[in-house]
């Protein structure tokens, strides 16, 4: 008899054991800080909501005038994530041997030809004028340059500005009648200067000659980053995304959210221009079936816009 108590009790505190082992919590979230960077315009303009640190305290998040120095940043360590030019992930995927994940297309096409007149309605009317343009070496040159080539016109004279804002003054000033630059930069110049109109969308042009989707902007990752802390990276994905909806909505708290963001100067502007600026966040299959077909107009345009070689299918974060 005791014998057979000895082992009901010995069964009542194994268990014991199991139902407080499936009480315990989950072992700690992982609260590692994600830094990262985007650049003014429509990246930074997708990253917006999640600057909000009450809400998502796991970002710090800064937002950068040039591409060039956010770039050579990221290259340094000193950021795990960036928004950048789809062309410029695949250059850092070359260059630092792989050690590139493209967690997804942020943005579509947001270039657009302004001009102060009713001379330019196609390409082929750019023959023989000068454009003035921001984004040399980066994907709206490249764009520029396939469009020109598909169309025949190869007698245009092309003024790189380092800045879009300052093409942007030269433009609203009147001092330049004809130019290229992205939202929301084509917003705020417009209202500065009603003499302006929108005489190319560059996305309209890109279907004409093909039937690739133009990316503009992804966001990327380190790899060794993504590898360490999968599940926060996934997390910031969902995040992403649920932002990007908000931002194409173009609601009154998602300006705000812009201005306080230092992206635009003005809620008014930055509503205007999100319907021109193509957020979306595009992720997998979907994802790599599209960049695949970008990255492949691009080097057949000019390899060393992609890095010298097409980037290898595990750029692609599944």
């Amino acid at each position: 008899m005791k014998k057979i108590v000895s082992i009901v009790l010995a069964a009542l505190m194994l268990a014991a054991v199991f139902a407080f082992a499936g009480c315990k919590k989950p072992a700690p979230a992982d609260d590692t800080v994600i830094r990262i960077a985007a650049l003014k315009g429509p990246t930074g303009m997708g990253v917006a909501p999640l600057m909000d640190k009450e809400t998502y305290k796991q970002y710090d998040i800064k937002i950068g005038s040039d591409p060039s120095a956010v770039t050579s940043a990221f290259i340094a360590g000193e950021y795990d994530v960036a928004a950048l030019p789809v062309n410029v992930a695949s250059v850092l995927y070359n260059k630092l041997e792989g050690d590139v994940v493209v967690l997804g297309i942020t943005t579509l096409g947001v270039l657009y030809v302004l001009e102060a007149g009713n001379e330019i309605n196609s390409m082929a009317d750019l023959s023989g004028k000068t454009l003035y343009a921001t984004g040399q070496g980066s994907t709206p040159e490249y764009i520029l340059n396939y469009l020109l080539e598909k169309n025949g016109v190869t007698d245009v004279t092309v003024e790189w500005k380092a800045e879009h804002s300052e093409l942007a003054a030269l433009m609203a000033s009147g001092e330049v009648g004809l130019g290229m630059m992205p939202e929301p930069n084509v917003t705020a110049t417009m209202t500065k200067n009603a003499d302006l109109r929108v005489a190319l969308d560059l996305t309209a042009e890109w279907n004409k000659v093909t039937d690739t989707q133009l990316v503009m902007g992804v966001l990327i990752a380190r790899r060794a980053f993504v590898t360490a802390h999968e599940a926060l990276v996934r997390s910031l994905m969902e995040d992403y995304g649920k932002a990007a909806e908000k931002v194409a909505a173009g609601t009154d708290e998602v300006a705000e959210q812009i201005v306080a963001a230092e992206i635009l100067p003005a809620a008014a502007i930055a509503k205007a221009a999100i319907p021109r600026c193509n957020i979306v966040f595009i992720t997998g299959d979907a994802m790599e079936k599209t960049l695949t077909a970008m990255y492949e107009v691009l080097f057949s345009s000019d390899p060393k816009s992609v890095g010298g070689k097409l980037p290898g299918a595990d750029i692609y974060f599944k």
